[in-house]
Parts: structure tokens; C-alpha cells; sequence
């Protein structure tokens, strides 16, 4: 009895197992899950975009006078007060310092979505409209970004999201 009972388990596994590995993500899939970037290349104020999980990532290297115009907005005048930062609580306060790595704070990551329907927001070419605040413009509907990637003006009503990432090297992110 104690046998049948075993048998009837071990085929019960076996036959299930391939119904529950096919829902595992495949290995390519996987693969997509993080990505490193150099940022040797990216000069000060140059910016560039990478796909990561299928979604444009906005890399920045901010000059000294975009960190300061962050750093000195008022919370009190911006749209949205949460950082949305995945390495930091949801509450976490929308500061400059929130949206960036200490220590790193010259290199800005986001998810280079819009907030309010999805577009891609023009700012990462030099020659790119950059908005009212010297970021990033959705011309689409109108969103203003800033220079940490908040959103001050327009529709959208939250930030730009910032990936979960970190530095692997002085010069080398992974995002994921």
C-alpha cells in the first residue's frame, strides 16, 4: 500500500513537473532581466539611452549646474513629492539626492517613459527641446521635466521612474 502510494506520487510529480517548468521564464527572457553599461564614453552633459526589459532607459551625466537647479527646487513645488526610486521606499521625498547614488550624483537613470500616456520625452539629444526646467519635454501633451527627472509642468502626474541599478565600477552601471 505503502508503495502503491509512493509510485502514484512519484508519477504524479513527473507528470506535472513540465507543466510547471513551461511557466518559468525562458532563458533569453532571463538574459533581459539586468544590463551593464559603460559610462566611460558619456561626457559631462551628454546623455544616452538604453533598452532595458524592453523599455528606453535614460542615462545622464548632469554638469554641475543641472545638479545645483535640482538640488535647489523646493519640494514644495513639484508635482509629484515621491522620489520614485526603486531602491527606496515609496514615500521616500522627490529630492535630487533620492533620484541619484551618493557619491554619483552627476549620473541621472530613469525609465524614459512619460507618466501621463506612455510617449517618449525629448531631452536626451543636445539639440532636444529640454522644457521650461531644462530636462525633459513630452511634446505629446505638454509634460515638463526637470533635471532629476521630476515633472513640473503639464499632465503627467508623476516623475519619471528610476530604475532599480547600481555601480559595478566607477564607470560601470547595471541596471536590474
Amino acid at each position: 500500500m505503502i508503495s502503491a502510494g509512493a509510485f502514484a506520487a512519484v508519477g504524479a510529480a513527473a507528470t506535472l513537473w513540465p507543466l510547471i517548468q513551461q511557466m518559468n521564464p525562458d532563458a533569453s527572457t532571463q538574459a533581459l532581466a539586468s544590463t551593464e553599461i559603460d559610462l566611460k564614453p558619456i561626457q559631462e552633459g551628454q546623455a544616452i539611452t538604453v533598452i532595458w526589459r524592453g523599455k528606453p532607459v535614460f542615462i545622464r551625466n548632469r554638469t554641475p549646474d543641472e545638479i545645483k537647479k535640482a538640488a535647489d527646487t523646493p519640494l514644495a513645488d513639484l508635482v509629484d513629492a515621491s522620489a520614485r526610486n526603486d531602491a527606496l521606499p515609496e514615500k521616500a521625498p522627490a529630492t535630487d539626492l533620492n533620484r541619484t547614488k551618493k557619491g554619483k550624483e552627476n549620473w541621472l537613470v530613469m525609465v524614459g517613459i512619460c507618466t501621463h500616456l506612455g510617449c517618449i520625452p525629448k531631452g536626451q539629444s543636445l539639440s532636444d527641446s529640454k522644457g521650461d526646467y531644462g530636462g525633459w519635454f513630452c511634446p505629446c501633451h505638454g509634460s515638463h521635466y526637470d533635471t532629476a527627472g521630476r515633472i513640473r509642468k503639464g499632465p503627467a502626474p508623476r516623475n519619471l521612474e528610476v530604475p532599480p541599478y547600481e555601480f559595478v565600477s566607477d564607470t560601470t552601471i547595471k541596471i536590474g
